[in-house]
C-alpha cells in the first residue's frame, strides 16, 4: 500500500573506530525510503536537494520503486551534510559539522499523486515542517508515524506537542523518552507521553534493542548481537522504514502485528550497520531479510519449562 515518506536527503562523512569516509549518501529519508522498500509499494518521497546531489542515486532509488516527483532539486545550491566521529562504544557520537544548505528553508510540498497515501512517515524535521505535511494530505492516513530527537525538545518543545496530538506513533530514543516525559523510568515516561496524542510509542534501545508500548502492553525486540558493527548512522531510520514498511504491506495496525513490525525493522537495522551508509540497503532481498527476521525471533522464542519448587 502507499506509503509516504517526509525528511532528509544528504550527504554524511562519518569517522567510526573500523574507519571513515568522505562524503556519502545520507539523510533520514534516504534509509526510511530504502528500507521500507523492499515491504511496499509506491514510496512516495519528500526532500529536497542541491544540485550536488548524484542524479545516478536518485536513479538507484528510482529502481527500487521510490517514487521522486517530491524531491525537489536546486540546482545552485548544495545539499544538507553531516559529519560526526563515534566514540568507541558507537552509542555516542560527536558532531563535527552541520551545513543546513537547501534545508534551511525547506518548505515540503506532497505531490498530488501522494496526497492520498494510506501510510505518512514523518522523518527527523522541524514539528512545524511535520504538521504542515499532515496538513497538505487529503484523506488522513490510516498510521502516521513520527520521529523526532531532543533538539526539536529544547527549541520547539510546544510546536512538539501541537504535532503529537496529530500523530498515531511516536518513535524517539530513550534519552528523548526521558527528557520529553521528565520520567526516568520508561513505563512512567510511556505513559506519559502515550497521554500527549500517540497510541502507539516505539522507544530505540540501540544495541539493547527496542520496546513498544500501547495501553499499558509492553513488547520488547532485544538487538540481534552481530560479528561486525561499522557505521549506527542510520540505523534508528531503517528500523522505522522496515516498521512502517511492513505494517504497510499487511495492512493491519494492531498491537499483535505490530510486534511483527518491531522485528523486521529491527532486522533492516541490523543489516544497516554492517556497512557504511546506504551500502548494504542496496544488495538485499526477501530470503535475506526473512532470515533475518528469525534469528531475532529465536532470541525471544523458548521452550523452557520454568519450574519452582519449595
Amino acid at each position: 500500500m502507499s506509503l509516504l515518506t517526509v525528511g532528509t536527503v544528504a550527504f554524511d562523512a562519518i569517522e567510526t573506530p573500523f574507519g571513515k569516509t568522505d562524503k556519502i549518501i545520507g539523510g533520514a529519508a534516504t534509509y526510511i525510503s530504502l528500507s521500507a522498500s523492499y515491504f511496499t509499494h509506491p514510496v512516495h518521497l519528500v526532500s529536497v536537494v542541491g544540485g550536488d546531489f548524484p542524479k545516478e542515486e536518485i536513479r538507484l532509488m528510482e529502481e527500487r520503486g521510490i517514487h521522486t516527483e517530491g524531491l525537489e532539486i536546486r540546482e545552485n545550491e548544495k545539499s544538507f551534510f553531516w559529519s560526526g566521529k563515534y566514540h568507541n562504544d558507537l552509542n555516542s557520537r560527536d558532531t563535527l559539522i552541520t551545513e543546513l544548505n537547501v534545508l534551511a528553508d525547506f518548505k515540503p510540498v506532497v505531490p498530488a499523486v501522494a496526497r492520498r497515501a494510506e501510510y505518512l512517515m514523518l522523518g527527523n524535521l522541524t514539528p512545524d515542517i511535520q504538521r504542515e505535511v499532515i496538513q497538505q494530505m487529503e484523506v488522513r492516513p490510516k498510521l502516521i508515524v513520527l520521529d523526532t530527537m531532543n533538539f526539536w525538545m529544547d527549541v520547539a518543545m510546544d510546536s512538539l506537542k501541537e504535532t503529537l496530538k496529530l500523530v498515531d506513533v511516536l518513535t524517539i530514543n530513550d534519552e528523548e523518552a526521558r527528557q520529553l516525559s521528565g520520567e526516568y523510568s520508561l513505563v512512567k515516561a510511556a505513559a506519559t507521553i502515550l497521554k500527549m496524542g500517540p497510541k502507539y510509542l516505539v522507544i530505540k534501545k540501540g544495541e539493547h534493542g527496542a520496546l513498544l508500548f500501547h495501553e499499558g502492553q509492553v513488547f520488547y525486540a532485544p538487538a540481534l548481537p552481530l560479528e561486525d558493527v561499522f557505521d549506527p548512522t542510520g540505523a534508528g531510520d531503517t528500523f522505522a522504514g522496515g516498521y512502517i514498511g511492513y505494517l504497510a504491506m499487511t495492512r493491519n495496525t494492531s498491537f499483535q502485528n505490530q510486534k511483527n513490525a518491531i522485528i523486521y525493522g529491527s532486522a533492516m537495522a541490523s543489516f544497516c550497520v554492517e556497512r557504511f551508509g546506504t551500502e548494504r540497503l542496496l544488495n538485499l532481498n526477501k530470503e535475506l531479510i526473512v532470515e533475518r527476521a528469525r534469528k531475532f525471533i529465536q532470541l525471544v522464542d523458548t521452550d523452557l519449562r520454568l519450574e519452582f519448587t519449595v
